[in-house]
């Protein structure tokens, strides 16, 4: 059995959001025929209703393909309203559980696969300050419980099931930024590992990429549906397809000049034979 994803992320509905290649994604999603569909974060550029609103409709395209699942990136976030949560947590999430899910972290089964979300995105808050003044309410922060929360779900999963982690920020480093998404990325990234994912998607960078955790653990990351594109780079959003033996990770290249996504570079890795045990090895396809 083999489960299709198409993982999409960081689309910015705003003043810098590419409407024509959210045009052509809703356009290919039905032609590749996926099982699930995966949006990791940053639906708006600043948090506005309006942004929201518009962010719903695409959702509400997606959901009509296949059952789309969703999780905050730290420009959905109103982090202004509680720095380091000093009204709580839930008023920085106001806007998008009106109109996206009153859910931060949901799961989703498909035959042959559960996709569990994972939230990163708390905006001003201690465990994702570092030192760099650059990277407040950028960074983000993956805490303990969450990993232990994702360990619980895919326990639970049937063995043969595939168990997909959707966050948003990038778990790998960034080629061109050369920056990790995560602050205390080397025990988030040990973490991950333990939870028996089979793979892991991302996005916040905005430049794609393949990679793995430590040679073990797929990570799939996708660039941005904007004019905020690192390097200038062509737009990419990714489709995973999982069959009992691997992880199949494709980028889809957004072609300009013909207003449509190709597909372009794809890996393979090794799935482990038990959730959370083996290793992968990539090789390109």
């Amino acid at each position: 059995m083999t489960t299709t994803i198409i993982h999409v992320s960081d689309v910015h509905f705003g003043w810098p959001c590419d409407l024509e290649q959210v045009a052509a994604l809703v356009q290919a999603a039905p032609e590749l025929e996926p099982d699930a569909i995966a949006i990791s974060g940053d639906l708006t550029q600043r948090a506005r209703h309006g942004e929201f609103q518009r962010a719903l409709v695409f959702l509400d395209q997606m959901n009509a393909v296949a059952p789309t699942l969703v999780v905050p990136g730290n420009h959905d976030v109103q982090w202004w309203q509680s720095p380091f949560g000093i009204r709580g947590q839930r008023v920085k999430f106001t806007k998008y559980r009106q109109y996206i899910d009153e859910d931060l972290t949901p799961v989703i089964h498909v035959p042959g696969a559960v996709l569990a979300g994972a939230l990163t995105a708390y905006g001003f808050s201690l465990g994702a300050l570092t030192w760099n003044p650059n990277d407040v309410t950028v960074k983000g922060h993956l805490p303990k419980p969450e990993t232990d929360r994702l360990q619980r779900i895919f326990l639970e999963a049937a063995p043969e099931d595939a168990r997909i982690v959707v966050l948003h920020h990038n778990v790998l480093r960034g080629q061109l930024s050369q920056r990790m998404g995560l602050a205390h990325w080397r025990s988030a990234q040990t973490r991950l590992r333990r939870t028996g994912a089979d793979v892991v998607l991302c996005g916040h960078d905005h430049q794609e990429g393949i990679g793995q955790i430590d040679g073990v653990l797929p990570v799939s990351t996708v660039g941005t549906h904007s004019s905020r594109s690192r390097g200038k780079r062509p737009s990419v959003f990714n489709v995973i397809r999982i069959d009992d033996e691997a992880v199949h990770i494709q980028h889809m290249r957004w072609e300009r000049d013909r207003s449509t996504f190709r597909a372009s570079d794809q890996h393979s890795f090794v799935r482990p034979t038990q959730p959370g045990r083996g290793a992968g090895v990539a090789s390109p396809a």
